[in-house]
């Protein structure tokens, strides 16, 4: 390997600062290569929309059997369709979207309507309220523990399991050891979980059915209901606060979606890729490999950048504006090809209900100072004080 072609750099990914607004960083490597050495993380850095893509699309190159920056979370994630690359990927993602299909969706539509617009009518009549805990977090834990079926005190600890289980995708430092034992609490549930313990009629006691009918090996359900906690639920609160967040940042993009609300999918494919809700994904280099004529050699650990690809002037006009109107269908948000998010459609009904109810109800979101959550993998608000909602 030619060690000129390499572009290094010192930074820290996932250090305080830089979790705290990775945007900034993302910009210098960004314009720096489209593969960036990290020193200190010991990582190869995918920066730019089109190498992204590319390694997104090839898992034969960019294996997934090492999503996460810690070898001992990659031993914990082996079997999961997380982390398992065709041909065992293919019928373990069937076990986890059958009930994630368009048809089982619409099927969940109205109840998820209903729930969004009794939530935003009751945050109406309060007018202040912290976004994240009483709306961002509320809808989906509502939405997705009656999905799987949780059932008892369950119910209580899934937010802080959802949380752990992104930590502890980073490297192995004090976030990561900390989290280790929240995440291994969900572990272990989901490791003795039987399907009797999940509310009949369930989509959590449908993936039990499957192993009983022989379709998936019995000890994978567990894995995949694991999934659901673990990814079902972070990310799409991360996306329902940003939601708000922008709006009322940028109150004339509001007011154009409340004049036409036909743009709701439009303005939330922008939130998606205003905001990724990850701030990097490992890929496992399986073979020496050239990007934009950077030589990653067969063993490198890869780190995705979803953020400083959806923010690439390369690809996107104006990729700082946030424009409701722009529709970026093509965002690196919810990955691509194999591995691309099996519970984009569920969040989209969440948000989708959310923003119907807002546009509807709401004239004007005022805030106060957000703040944000620091986390190895997750990307997201933790507080968000709303001081009005205005009545429509």
């Amino acid at each position: 390997m030619n060690s000129s072609t390499i572009v290094a750099s010192d930074i820290d990914l996932w250090s305080d600062e830089v979790l705290a607004n990775p945007y900034p960083t993302f910009t210098e490597l960004r314009e720096q290569s489209s593969v960036v050495r990290l020193d200190t993380n010991d990582v190869w850095a995918l920066t730019r929309y089109e190498p992204i893509r590319d390694a997104l699309g090839n898992w034969a190159v960019f294996s997934s059997n090492s999503v996460a920056f810690n070898d001992a979370m990659n031993g914990a994630l082996v079997g999961t369709t997380m982390a398992t690359d065709p041909p065992d990927h293919t019928a373990l993602r069937a076990a986890l979207t059958e009930n994630l299909s368009p048809r089982a969706l619409r099927k969940m539509k109205a109840g998820i309507d209903e729930k969004a617009d009794v939530l935003v009518a009751g945050l109406v009549e309060r007018g202040s309220f912290d976004a994240m805990d009483d709306l961002a977090r509320a809808l989906p834990l509502q939405v997705v523990v009656d999905l799987i079926g949780v059932q008892g005190d369950v119910r209580d600890k899934v937010l802080g399991w959802g949380e752990a289980a992104f930590n502890v995708l980073g490297p192995m430092n004090a976030r990561t050891a900390e989290n280790f034992p929240i995440a291994g609490e969900l572990f272990q549930w989901a490791s003795t979980l039987q399907g009797t313990d999940l509310a009949e009629g369930s989509m959590g006691r449908a993936i039990f059915d499957a192993a009983a009918r022989g379709e998936i090996p019995l000890e994978n359900a567990g894995q995949i209901i694991h999934q659901y906690v673990a990814a079902g639920m972070d990310t799409t609160i991360a996306s329902l606060g940003n939601a708000i967040a922008q709006f009322a940042a940028h109150p004339d993009q509001y007011e154009i979606l409340r004049q036409d609300p036909s743009l709701i999918p439009s303005a939330y494919n922008e939130i998606l890729r205003y905001e990724a809700l990850m701030l990097a994904e490992g890929r496992l280099v399986t073979a020496d490999t050239e990007v934009d004529g950077t030589l990653i050699p067969a063993g490198a650990q890869v780190a995705i950048l979803f953020g400083a690809g959806n923010r690439d002037p390369r690809h996107y006009e104006n990729p700082d504006e946030f424009l409701v109107r722009r529709n970026p269908v093509d965002h690196l948000t919810f990955g691509y090809g194999v591995h691309s998010c099996a519970g984009q459609g569920l969040a989209r009904l969440e948000a989708f209900a959310m923003l119907d109810a807002l546009v509807r109800r709401v004239s004007r979101i005022t805030v106060g100072e957000p703040v944000r959550k620091i986390n190895n993998a997750s990307q997201s608000l933790d507080k968000l004080p709303v001081l009005e909602f205005v009545p429509a």
